[in-house]
């Protein structure tokens, strides 16, 4: 098992809001301000949506500009600008080839994207989440141009199989990053059972982190470290530093120090950036 964990931070996803928890930051400063509070706890990397200054999400490519330049002029965290969400792929994979961050994450696949209400006995949303293969090699197409390696987010077993046609049309270059999403509606359960099947399907090159959704973060953080691989944690996943939602954290930061703590206890280290970087293949050209 690797000594070293990377740790990545989530800032502020696109569906987290004020009203859920005041935190959340919105503005290309206070985006800046969070990573550098989740660099000091021990992140080596930031997952960045780009949002307006009232809160909407955007993909305009001058917001995420501004929020590199103001994150660079605080700290040397590993940049990671998300192509998810929903609209032309053009807008949506823009600020990837304008900005260029080191890391670029992209979905690998199509799936039902909900959240269910039991007290309420009905959906919160409901929307079917599409990314064909024509648009995931466009994507991938643009990363390779502009020297971006792609980090697959993979929400099932479906997704993490999709890799080999595009490694076959030369679009993926091995080794992989993996983000495998669980807990979503729709996709794979969070259990330390489907995670180890998640780890086995990827190729053993590769490297990995788990998203635990909301209140499975810690449960699947757990598994993760215990199975060597790496963690995602965030206000974008999950706003409580306990399993039962009743502390919230006040900052990217906590939730960031936790996941340290955590990792410490099984004897694991928090990899600074210039390890993250070596580990991740990021200092050699794919």
């Amino acid at each position: 098992m690797p000594d070293e964990v990377i740790v990545t931070c989530a800032l502020t996803g696109v569906l987290a809001t004020r009203e859920q928890c005041p935190w959340v930051p919105y503005t290309p400063a206070e985006i800046a301000e969070e990573a550098r509070r989740a660099w000091e706890a021990g992140a080596a990397v930031v997952h960045i949506h780009a949002r307006t200054n009232e809160g909407a999400a955007t993909y305009e490519p001058s917001v995420y500009a501004a929020i590199r330049r103001e994150i660079e002029a605080r700290c040397p965290v590993i940049l990671n600008f998300s192509t998810g969400g929903l609209g032309p792929m053009e807008g949506r994979v823009a600020h990837i080839r304008q900005v260029k961050p080191e890391l670029g994450a992209l979905n690998m696949g199509s799936m039902n994207y909900a959240k269910y209400s039991a007290r309420r006995k009905e959906f919160v949303f409901d929307f079917v989440f599409e990314n064909t293969f024509k648009d995931i090699a466009y994507l991938l197409t643009v990363m390779k141009e502009a020297l971006v390696k792609p980090e697959l987010e993979c929400f099932d077993v479906g997704h993490t199989n999709s890799i080999w046609p595009l490694i076959d049309q030369g679009l993926l270059k091995r080794p992989l990053q993996f983000s495998f999403i669980m807990g979503v509606l729709g996709g794979i359960r969070a259990t330390a059972e489907n995670l180890a099947v998640q780890a086995r399907e990827a190729p053993p090159d590769s490297t990995w982190e788990v998203v635990g959704i909301s209140h499975e973060q810690w449960r699947m953080a757990s598994a993760a470290l215990a199975l060597g691989g790496n963690v995602r944690v965030g206000l974008e996943d999950n706003f409580y530093l306990d399993a039962e939602g009743t502390q919230m954290a006040r900052s990217n930061g906590e939730l960031v120090d936790k996941a340290v703590r955590m990792a410490r206890d099984v004897g694991r280290e928090p990899a600074t950036v210039a390890e993250a970087r070596s580990l991740l293949s990021l200092e050699a050209p794919w």
